[in-house]
């Protein structure tokens, strides 16, 4: 049986290619590429070509041949660079009560909040969690989604973290999509912990962190700084140790009030997500490092606040992504394409800048340096819409959705049985 698979013929592919990781993109510079194929060898892409030429190479190879009837349009596997998806039960009141005028802090002190996902996911077993993972990351899946950051911090306790941890890498095991994991236990100050933030941190530093790395449970360590959570002072030494440790790091910035960008700067972290509350002070300094800039727009439509700068920042210089933050609090809606279209909207955002931050700008805050453009020796991850020009995907603000779905060189959606 070959090895080669060859998918075509393609009306229109975008590869992503050539385009600059930080800064404005036009529309105009997003390269095309019509009548063109691709040839896949085991689970990378060997060329991508003219579809006539490539049959031919195809044919020589004895490849498998995919035919794609109608026309279509081809992009690459869209990353979603922050979700929460291995948690337990529901917070449809929360959702309810700030509907009703309640705010995202009020709501805390009272028993909701991240402490109410703490409690339920607390009591689910690990398998429960990981089939719960498994279940949500297949829905993000269909939806385009190949690669799937998956964080941590329902646990905030050293067992019940690692208890999460091992079921997202079960999940990962049990899902064609890549899961990501990222330990956030760090999320908030536990309410049962008889310390106090800072004796919490210690603790996780000393019990938590070796464990990770001896288990190879995650390479990303995580902190939401943020009054309620932890503050820079509190974080930084914790922060400092993980990097010591080859952590990598990304952080929970800006959500409510300012300071978390500028810790993320100077730990040099892969990303400061969320930045809602950014003013001009950190725009300019996210821009000026290499520090990702996450726009988070699930976040902003659960809890009907502004957008993060995202236009500001791509003028400024910046690299933006974008991501989900598929959570059971803040963001239950999870659809990164219809959340990314949003954003577009209200920021102003190009149909290159948005692309651009759901695939190789985001493949640059999750470290993955084998995917988010479609080019020789990559992924085979990508995904078919059955259209004729690619701006009919962002149009339709997520109602248009992927025909097929190609993980590591094979198709997943639709099942293939052949």
């Amino acid at each position: 049986m070959s090895q080669y698979t060859f998918v075509g013929p393609i009306t229109q592919l975008l590869p992503m290619v050539g385009l600059p990781l930080k800064g404005a993109i036009s529309d105009g510079e997003l390269p095309v590429w019509e009548s063109c194929g691709i040839l896949l060898e085991g689970n990378r892409i060997f060329e991508i070509g003219d579809y006539r030429d490539l049959a031919k190479k195809a044919k020589d190879l004895k490849a498998k041949i995919v035919l794609l009837e109608s026309p279509c349009v081809v992009l690459p596997g869209w990353i979603d660079a922050h979700t929460h998806i291995c948690f337990e039960g529901s917070r449809a009141r929360d959702y309810a009560d700030r509907n009703s005028g309640a705010t995202y802090q009020e709501i805390a002190q009272r028993g909701g909040g991240i402490w109410d996902t703490v409690t339920q996911t607390r009591k689910a077993d690990q398998d429960t969690l990981a089939q719960g993972v498994v279940r949500r990351a297949n829905t993000h899946l269909l939806n385009g989604v190949t690669t799937i950051e998956v964080k941590s911090g329902y646990g905030l306790d050293v067992q019940e973290e690692l208890k999460m941890l091992r079921a997202i890498r079960e999940a990962d095991s049990r899902t064609p999509a890549d899961l990501i994991p990222t330990c956030l236990a760090a999320h908030i100050p536990p309410r049962d912990f008889p310390g106090g933030a800072s004796a919490y941190l210690d603790v996780l530093e000393q019990e938590l962190l070796p464990v990770l790395l001896r288990e190879n449970l995650s390479n990303r360590i995580d902190a939401f700084i943020e009054k309620g959570a932890f503050d820079p002072k509190t974080i930084l030494p914790y922060l400092k140790k993980a990097k010591e440790m080859g952590f990598q790091l990304t952080l929970h910035a800006d959500q409510f009030s300012t300071g978390g960008s500028e810790i993320a700067v100077a730990c040099e972290a892969l990303s400061a997500d969320h930045l809602e509350a950014s003013t001009e002070k950190e725009i300019q300094l996210l821009a000026g490092s290499s520090v990702i800039a996450m726009a988070l727009p699930g976040a902003s439509l659960g809890l009907g606040c502004a957008f993060a700068p995202a236009r500001k920042l791509l003028d400024a210089g910046g690299a933006v992504a974008i991501a989900s933050d598929h959570n059971p609090g803040s963001a239950p809606m999870g659809d990164l394409l219809t959340q990314a279209s949003i954003l577009g909207a209200f920021e102003k955002l190009s149909n290159a800048e948005i692309l651009a931050g759901i695939t190789f700008r985001a493949a640059a805050a999750l470290d993955k340096q084998d995917r988010g453009v479609l080019q020789k020796g990559f992924l085979g991850d990508f995904i078919i819409f059955s259209t004729t020009h690619y701006n009919e995907i962002l149009y339709h603000q997520g109602s248009l959705k992927p025909e097929s779905v190609w993980k590591n060189g094979k198709q997943v959606f639709p099942i293939n049985n052949q």
